[in-house]
């Protein structure tokens, strides 16, 4: 699947999100190494913390439908003249996942792409020696 089409997915889910507070809608399309494509957007909700983020509802629907744990490529899309890269704790989760590449796209011209490592150059992680 081509990064357009996974752009094309991620603004769709971006127009289903639920962001009655921030009227901020993100939507995110990932790509598994298997060559599955799952989407997910954000759901907020009144008590913040409670809200997940696209990115991380795309990785539980890739693990909640097929128990998929390589992630390619993910693509984030948010409808703002600038890309918004993941939020810290996407950037962890996603790191979980393998280095994948992470494209944000926006309503602009201006895309920008970056690996886990690169945003999130000292992660946490337990399976490291």
């Amino acid at each position: 699947m081509s990064e357009t089409e996974l752009r094309e997915l991620a603004k769709e889910a971006a127009s289903k999100a639920y962001a009655p507070y921030s009227k901020f809608k993100v939507g995110s399309a990932l790509l598994t190494k298997s060559g599955n494509v799952y989407t997910g957007c954000n759901v907020e909700n009144a008590s913040y913390g409670l809200t997940i983020c696209a990115e991380r509802n795309a990785i539980a629907s890739a693990i909640n439908a097929e128990g998929e744990i390589e992630i390619d490529t993910i693509v984030v899309y948010t409808p703002t003249e600038k890309p918004t890269p993941p939020c810290g704790a996407c950037r962890q989760v996603i790191h979980e996942f393998g280095n994948p590449k992470i494209k944000s796209y926006c309503e602009g011209e201006d895309s920008n792409t970056h690996t886990s490592e690169e945003l999130l150059p000292h992660a946490f992680d337990l399976k490291k020696d």
